[in-house]
């Protein structure tokens, strides 16, 4: 897990490796145009490195005055650790600009590269700061969970991707979807819940919540203590995606996503089309 020192960088790697894998990050989402990886500059097994990059950009996205309304865990499939060589989920920050209604059209470009996957999201009521958490405090401090469309989005050009090239580019973070009608976790079983999502009325892609770590809570419980030995504890009115609950999709311009979860109903999630001159990024 990551290590950073007070300027951000990963400790013993060279701030300025952190530096331009920053840069050639954030010259990606700047242009819409995707980059090169950035294993070249960390090092493909320097997850450290991955992480001091994530901070960095978070860092100038907050100083333009975005807010972190939450946070999203990945690589909560065994199938992916193991093609990604890593034997842990990871984790991003959601920004208050990534948050998207229910139903409304996402433009076209505004996420490179899109694939969507649906997800269980947890609001929390309550703080969660203790060096180690159990599944009764995750619940306890949970206010309600929600179905949830997760657009994920690479930098990385043709998302040729190692473990440091997702975490360095926030997770792979692009825009997140969230339905509208809260439910308490006492009515829900989320191992067993069952999702379906759904392009124009055709199942894409399905799954249920064992598929992630066993359990969306399992995955939230990991995100609680990773955080808090990291210094920065979840909070109360964070949102947490807690990750995909089947295979992501790819997404083309004009495209609609329904996504429905047993216990928790549906969200949707619609794209734009292509710009005048047809282009697809």
């Amino acid at each position: 897990m990551s290590t950073t020192d007070r300027t951000g960088n990963a400790a013993g790697t060279a701030p300025d490796a952190v530096t331009r894998a920053a840069e050639r990050l954030a010259g990606a989402h700047r242009t819409g145009v995707p980059c090169a990886p950035v294993r070249d500059l960390l090092g493909a097994g320097d997850l450290d490195a991955a992480y001091a990059v994530q901070s960095v950009l978070t860092g100038r996205r907050l100083a333009e005055g975005r807010r972190v309304t939450g946070w999203k865990i990945g690589l909560t499939s065994a199938a992916v650790q193991r093609q990604l060589g890593v034997d842990t989920p990871d984790f991003g920050a959601l920004l208050d600009d990534t948050a998207v209604p229910d139903g409304a059209e996402i433009p076209w470009g505004s996420v490179l590269q899109p694939r969507a996957e649906a997800e269980v999201a947890l609001v929390l009521e309550h703080d969660l700061p203790h060096e180690r958490h159990t599944v009764a405090d995750l619940i306890r401090a949970t206010a309600f969970a929600l179905p949830a469309i997760e657009v994920v989005g690479s930098r990385i050009r043709d998302w040729d991707i190692s473990a440091a090239d997702t975490i360095a580019d926030n997770a792979s973070s692009g825009a997140y979807v969230l339905g509208t009608r809260p439910v308490p976790l006492r009515e829900l079983d989320l191992r067993t819940a069952g999702m379906v999502l759904e392009r124009r009325g055709e199942p894409v892609s399905t799954g249920a919540g064992v598929a992630c770590l066993g359990n969306p809570l399992h995955a939230a419980v990991w995100l609680a203590d990773t955080l808090v030995r990291l210094g920065r504890p979840l909070r109360a009115g964070d949102t947490l995606l807690t990750g995909a609950l089947g295979p992501m999709t790819a997404v083309e311009p004009g495209d609609v996503f329904e996504a429905r979860i047993d216990g928790l109903g549906s969200v949707r999630a619609a794209f734009g089309p292509a710009d005048s001159e047809g282009t697809v990024r």
